[in-house]
């Protein structure tokens, strides 16, 4: 049974198959995932009992999924970088081309497309960043911390101080970056096509769509596995010293 008291976060962890309903009735369980259910469903006006059983629907009707939770941290990196990091660094250079051409088309008479234009080329430029960060300073050093826990390797130096500190900054550029999703969103109406929208257009909001979910999926794989797990093994490789 899923409780109405659980979190968004514990629900997502627990439950993968629900994360489609969570995104379907547009509930944040990855940088919002602390809420109580019954407090989100409360803030969107839904009806929590239906909610619950529309949650133990997709739960008990879902093929089986990859129980993340399971994972190592080098498994759950490999993942990341592998599928979200590729899709993102795949599929913004697509967008933006799209964007272009739909601004220059229809921006005259839908100007919101131009300030969607604007926010996707900063969401863009610090997405990047992000993931060059994840890459080359924080995923090794949290590569090397499983390495030592394993008596592979000796404890990793980290010219950082503690992992909490990157991790500060990594999860707040992920709210950085939901927040400008969310402004594209509701400039766009929910990424809908307005009546006259060409099929560039329309496929402009539906890879918008795809786009904002892919990356609750990275985000939540991030904060709410890989870097309580990071911080975890840098407690008890300390520990073990």
């Amino acid at each position: 049974m899923i409780d109405s008291a659980a979190t968004l976060r514990s629900i997502a962890l627990a439950k993968p198959a629900t994360i489609r309903v969570f995104e379907r009735f547009g509930l944040d369980y990855c940088c919002g995932g602390s809420r109580p259910l019954a407090l989100a469903c409360a803030e969107k006006n839904l009806d929590t009992e239906a909610f619950l059983s529309a949650l133990a629907d997709a739960a008990a009707s879902a093929p089986e999924e990859r129980d993340f939770t399971k994972a190592t941290a080098t498994e759950l990196i490999s993942h990341i970088v592998g599928t979200h990091h590729a899709f993102i660094r795949g599929e913004l250079p697509r967008l933006e081309a799209i964007a272009a051409k739909v601004a220059q088309k229809h921006g005259q008479s839908h100007p919101e497309v131009l300030e969607i234009q604007q926010m996707l080329q900063v969401l863009g430029e610090d997405l990047l960043q992000h993931l060059y960060k994840e890459e080359a300073i924080l995923f090794p050093y949290v590569q090397s911390l499983e390495r030592s826990l394993k008596g592979n390797a000796d404890l990793p130096h980290a010219c950082f101080g503690s992992v909490e500190s990157p991790v500060r900054v990594m999860i707040q550029e992920h709210e950085n970056a939901a927040e400008l999703l969310e402004q594209m969103r509701a400039t766009s109406g929910g990424f809908a096509p307005p009546p006259d929208a060409c099929p560039t257009f329309a496929g402009f909001y539906d890879g918008l769509g795809a786009f904002e979910r892919d990356l609750h999926r990275h985000v939540h794989l991030e904060n709410n596995l890989l870097f309580p797990l990071a911080i975890e093994m840098e407690q008890g490789a300390q520990l073990s010293r």
